[in-house]
């Protein structure tokens, strides 16, 4: 891998400070801390690691400040988040194994009347870009991704294999969209008319703000007029569904197989974990946390954190489970007690 690190650029790079230094050689790469080599960089972030921490053959680890241990040929670099930090030295050598080629691959089916500069863009093999797309400078478009007529794909995002972008989409600067993901599908619309579901027709679009990131498999559908949005820095994982009109704020977090129906509003900083189910028309404010498998079935505040179904403060949730789990022994009593009634005095 190129753009090796000495231990002193490691340091700037991560804004940290030097414990230890180490056996002195090149970094190249980063590994887990047990599958680390002489050349590679692995941080300590979590305590039940201290164990593979011991005995790793990195050659430098990130640390919090106050951390000392390891081999002794082990380089340390102290900083204030060591995950943080590793985060910054894997997008370095990301950066380097990914510098942009730019080009269009000749088995690639570009609209003329498409604004794609193939001096500062790449389109892969089998990618189909359609008519009137604009692609900005350093953005790729991977191998099988379709691109819809107007949409908008603004500077150096990455769309993956096999991604579907339907018409007249936005999407702004520095974009990732995992392979397989499909943005602008129509929303789940139906009217029951003379006893059958007729369609209605989704004429909205999407809106995706800079720097989000959408995992694999996951669906934004288009709003049936208006737009459905997702604000500024906002990641979301693979296999999760999104329904029309849904406006998501800024810098949220929404983990995987969790379900927003239409019309949905969450606010800025919301944390949605895992299975979460959101029914349509419902707001979240800011800063909520959303815990795994909750249903949320109605206006839920801000800076709280929810479980259960339907959704309550997880502090009550707590309490009605501890409730939940003595029942068996209240059933017993309660058996008792009425064998006790039945027995003459």
């Amino acid at each position: 891998m190129a753009f090796g690190l000495t231990l002193s650029e490691l340091v700037r790079l991560v804004d940290g400070a030097i414990v230890r230094s180490g056996s002195g050689c090149a970094l190249t790469g980063v590994a887990s801390l047990d599958a680390a080599a002489s050349r590679d960089i692995s941080f300590l972030g979590n305590e039940k690691y201290r164990n593979q921490f011991l005995t790793s053959k990195a050659g430098a680890v990130i640390v919090a400040h106050g951390e000392t241990g390891g081999p002794e040929a082990t380089g340390l670099v102290a900083v204030d988040n060591p995950s943080l930090a590793f985060s910054a030295v894997v997008r370095h050598f990301a950066a380097a194994a990914g510098l942009l080629t730019p080009g269009v691959h000749p088995q690639a089916v570009v609209d003329p009347t498409a604004l794609v500069d193939r001096k500062t863009v790449r389109i892969h093999a089998g990618a189909v870009i359609m008519a009137g797309a604009r692609i900005g400078d350093g953005s790729e478009i991977g191998p099988n991704a379709v691109i819809g007529e107007e949409v908008v794909i603004g500077r150096h995002c990455r769309i993956m294999a096999n991604v579907t972008i339907r018409e007249r989409c936005l999407l702004g600067d520095r974009v990732i969209l995992q392979p397989g993901c499909v943005i602008g599908a129509d929303g789940y619309g139906y009217a029951f008319h003379e006893g059958r579901h007729v369609k209605i027709d989704q004429v909205g679009t999407v809106e995706i703000g800079d720097d989000v990131e959408i995992g694999a498999n996951t669906t934004i559908d288009r709003a049936r007029f208006g737009k459905t949005v997702i604000g500024e820095g906002t990641k979301i994982d693979n296999l999760v569904q999104i329904a029309h009109n849904v406006v998501i704020g800024k810098h949220c977090l929404i983990v995987a197989l969790t379900g927003i129906s239409g019309s949905a509003q969450l606010g800025d900083y919301v944390t949605v974990a895992g299975q979460v189910g959101i029914v349509g028309h419902v707001t979240i404010g800011d800063k909520a946390t959303l815990t795994g498998r909750t249903g949320v079935t109605a206006n839920l505040a801000g800076d709280e954190t929810y479980a259960g179904k339907p959704a309550q403060p997880l502090r009550e949730d707590l309490k009605l489970q501890a409730h939940v789990r003595r029942l068996p022994k209240l059933i017993e009593r309660v058996k008792a007690l009425e064998i006790a009634l039945r027995q003459p005095p």
